[in-house]
Parts: structure tokens; C-alpha cells; sequence
């Protein structure tokens, strides 16, 4: 017979004080995106590469902000008492949403 000697993993539940905790730093983290929005605007080339480097640069940053707005959704519905499990289904939902890949449910 084989014993298996599994111990599952467990962390203790955060602090709703380590929850604020994690929100402001993701809100500073929203902060440094903006700049490094604004740092990248400002030196963009004059030239005919200034379409596709903008074109990269945009979508690097917009997938940057989309995941910070993720995160600061998460740790909202934390502070104001959701479940983990809750606030990562409407994580997934969110990140769904932008991919396109939500499904309509129809209510007939």
C-alpha cells in the first residue's frame, strides 16, 4: 500500500490591513504607468518609423494599464470584503472581456 504524505499548502488569509496595503501599492504602480506613458509620448521619432513604433509602444502600454486596472478591480473587491475566489472570477471575466473571448449568455 502506498501512503502518500501530502500536506496541502496553506497561507493564512491577509489582513484587511494587507489588503489596503496591496491596493495602494498597485494604485503608486498606476502612477509609474502614467509616467512611463507620458515618458514614451515624448520621445517618439518624427520619421516613417513614428507609425509602427507608436503602434508598439501603445500596445505594450495599454496592456500594462489594462493589467494594473485588473489588479486595482481585485484588490477593491478585497477591501470591501469579496473572496478571493469571487474577485478572481471577475478578474477572469475582465481579462475575458478585453480578449474578446466572453461568451454571450443569452437569458431566454
Amino acid at each position: 500500500m502506498v501512503k502518500y504524505n501530502y500536506k496541502k499548502l496553506t497561507f493564512p488569509p491577509l489582513t484587511p490591513k494587507e489588503i489596503e496595503e496591496k491596493l495602494k501599492e498597485t494604485q503608486d504602480e498606476m502612477k509609474v504607468v502614467f509616467k512611463w506613458k507620458k515618458e514614451n509620448e515624448a520621445k517618439k521619432p518624427k520619421d516613417k518609423r513614428a507609425l509602427s513604433w507608436k503602434t508598439r509602444e501603445a500596445n505594450k502600454i495599454q496592456k500594462r494599464i489594462d493589467s494594473v486596472n485588473g489588479m486595482l478591480m481585485y484588490w477593491k473587491l478585497r477591501v470591501e470584503g469579496k473572496s478571493h475566489f469571487y474577485a478572481s472570477i471577475e478578474l477572469n471575466e475582465y481579462w475575458a472581456k478585453l480578449n474578446g473571448t466572453q461568451e454571450e449568455v443569452s437569458e431566454d
